[in-house]
């Protein structure tokens, strides 16, 4: 089996400090993510006082843009509520949410930073690096598709609690779907170009 080939074959000075730049940027992401899960949990342990961003569909609502702020009605997309409490299954959905939005940003990070270090030791086609590349947007398809489902609780429990179960706001969806086809796609894709990158290097390798 062929060896890989010196980094300084493969990448140039600046793409060796664009790809360190990135690991930087990787690891401060991770961090970013998992600090800002561990703050809105804890702000939401003691259940009191909850802010929920909550989205609405053909909702009418009240705002002060008029002359002198006099009341416009607007259509209200979405808002940030503040529920007294919120009903324990939409408790356990934001602590879903949350570990579940961390979770997802180191594990794509920690993927994505494992490849670029075999790209930085000269291996840039392998069934590893497709392997990495694959698992990455799987795993971001997950977090697209499963923090906005329990999001969605969250916020469906906080007006049913405002409301008394009187509010119907509509059938709305949180999960933006051209996203999450255009991750599809693009994951797709790049695990596409790995594969048959590695397929040509090692032809290449097996005539030399």
């Amino acid at each position: 089996m062929a060896s890989p080939r010196p980094t300084s074959r493969v990448l140039s000075r600046g793409d060796t400090v664009s790809f360190w730049f990135f690991v930087v940027a990787g690891i401060g992401i991770a961090i970013w993510a998992v600090v800002r899960s561990i703050v809105n949990i804890a702000a939401a342990a003691s259940n009191q006082n909850v802010r929920v961003a909550a989205p609405f569909l053909d909702t009418v609502a009240q705002a002060p843009i008029g002359p002198n702020g006099a009341p416009v009605p607007v259509e209200l997309t979405g808002a940030v509520i503040t529920a007294p409490a919120l009903p324990p299954a939409s408790l356990a959905a934001l602590f879903i949410a949350e570990g579940l939005f961390a979770a997802v940003v180191v594990a794509v990070v920690t993927l994505l930073l494992l490849l670029t270090s075999s790209i930085l030791r000269g291996r840039i086609f392998s069934r590893r690096n497709t392997g990495l590349v694959s698992a990455a947007g799987i795993v971001t398809l997950v977090g697209v598709a499963g923090v906005p489902f329990f999001q969605n609780m969250v916020a469906n429990g906080a007006i049913a609690w405002l409301s008394e179960r009187t509010f119907d706001r509509g059938a709305t969806q949180l999960i933006d779907v051209p996203t999450l086809f255009g991750i599809a796609f693009v994951a797709g894709l790049a695990g596409t170009v790995f594969a048959v990158g590695d397929r040509l290097q090692r032809d290449t390798e097996g005539l030399v």
